[in-house]
């Protein structure tokens, strides 16, 4: 149980590092100028929390946890890059889908970043519970 924290607090401690950067960088350069007054004017943070919660639990779940089994840092990357881009593609691509205006653009800078995201967040938590758990 003890490395299940620590690979989840390691996880998550990287994954919303790196896409807060993301996020801070891209706004007002991606997202703001195509997205406009479809964003909402305040960010929400209970649904935010209750995303990367879920998330991150899903990283450790799906790409740590094997990777700790004996599989090293290349499975907690692929496995993490993997998700990232499973996760990713279903909400850029439903909302390609299903949105009136949802910008290809968004689209085609989202699910990489996604996959290169959740493969840090998933070789950090590897590596620092596999040294510390």
């Amino acid at each position: 149980m003890k490395t299940i924290v620590i690979a989840y607090l390691a996880t998550g401690i990287a994954f919303l590092t790196v896409d807060a950067i993301w996020l801070s960088t891209m706004a007002d350069m991606l997202y703001r100028p195509l997205l406009g007054d479809k964003l909402a004017p305040q960010f929400d943070l209970a649904p935010a929390v209750v995303f990367y919660l879920i998330y991150i639990a899903g990283i450790v779940f799906f790409a740590v946890m094997p990777a700790l089994d004996g599989e090293g840092l290349g499975k907690a990357a692929l496995n993490g890059a993997i998700l990232g881009l499973v996760a990713y593609a279903t909400y850029d691509l439903t909302n390609q889908a299903t949105l009136r205006d949802w910008p290809l653009s968004i689209t085609l800078a989202d699910i990489p970043w996604g996959a290169f995201v959740t493969a840090i967040g998933a070789s950090a938590g590897f590596l620092v519970a596999s040294r510390i758990g």
